[in-house]
């Protein structure tokens, strides 16, 4: 059967996921959690990200993130970012003359992938002890938080994000990928809401995306087949509200041209106890293990 619309739920005391998400979840694949986080909480994540972007210097590091033409595939800055904090532009950030078509803020894609850790602000707002109650609800039994995104989905330029599955480039094995999607502003069918196909993660995995033995990429198709676009179900948030999806489940955004931003930020987990092959794009210092989600 078909599913029309994503599963929502006020946020929990303590991330005591009930039965009932849990439930929703596992037919989903998706389950929508509101109010997850304060106002506050939101806000002050967004001025630490503008104090880091303000320090950010673009004239020096002009590198773009794009799903549509994959431009950040065997780039280093890109590819090594698993550890540190780097910032990507809007593949359309620039005019004819090179220059930046608007602010730093308003030209940039995302900033990863390691902020949970290496920030204060960051670090906080990632572990807590609501956020490790629900994943242990959901079956991570050691959690490991291995990447944090922050997107900016800048007005008019924030680009579109096709069909994907995140266990295409955070496998284990076995898959225990598990995706935590902040809104930290409104996110519409205006400035780009996320989109999800939901029970779809019940599907096997249609791409793995391997780090080859020449430190080059390539992303292998397993299912030719597709996406049933016609089946997504749009997923608008509100300020604070948390987007918890499985690893399978395929999710994309249109681009957003209008005039209002769309802020979220993203954390991905895996569990430590599974395999994480070595041939992952994602690779982290052995100076800096994976934390769980607790304090």
């Amino acid at each position: 059967m078909q599913i029309k619309t994503l599963p929502e739920f006020d946020a929990p005391a303590g991330g005591q996921l009930t039965d009932n998400m849990l439930a929703a979840f596992n037919e989903a694949g998706v389950i929508i959690l509101k109010g997850w986080a304060s106002e506050e909480a939101c806000d002050r994540l967004r001025a630490r990200a503008g104090e880091l972007v303000d320090a950010f210097d673009p004239t020096e590091v002009r590198h773009v993130f794009s799903t549509l033409t994959q431009e950040q595939i065997d780039d280093s800055y890109f590819n090594e970012s698993g550890d540190k904090i780097r910032f990507f532009l809007e593949d359309d950030a620039f005019g004819a003359d090179g220059e930046l078509r608007a602010s730093k803020e308003n030209s940039l894609n995302k900033m990863g992938h390691a902020m949970h850790d290496l920030d204060p602000e960051f670090d906080a707002f990632s572990h807590t002890q609501e956020l490790a109650e629900a994943a242990r609800r959901l079956g991570l039994n050691d959690p490991g938080v291995i990447q944090s995104m922050y997107i900016f989905k800048p007005p008019h330029i924030g680009g579109e994000v096709i069909c994907h599955q995140d266990s295409t480039f955070i496998y284990t094995e076995p898959e225990t990928c598990i995706g935590f999607w902040f809104a930290l502003e409104d996110a519409t069918l205006e400035n780009g809401c996320m989109h999800f196909i939901p029970g779809l993660h019940k599907e096997p995995l249609r791409q793995r995306h391997y780090r080859q033995d020449d430190g080059t990429f390539k992303t292998v198709t397993l299912v030719d087949e597709p996406w049933p676009e016609e089946r997504k179900v749009p997923a608008p948030a509100q300020k604070g509200d948390l987007v918890i999806f499985d690893g399978r489940t395929p999710h994309l955004s249109s681009a957003n041209h209008s005039d209002k931003s769309r802020h979220a930020y993203t954390l991905h987990a895996i569990d430590r106890s599974a395999h994480y092959p070595a041939e992952n794009w994602l690779h982290r210092s052995l100076d800096m293990p994976l934390r769980g989600f607790a304090p």
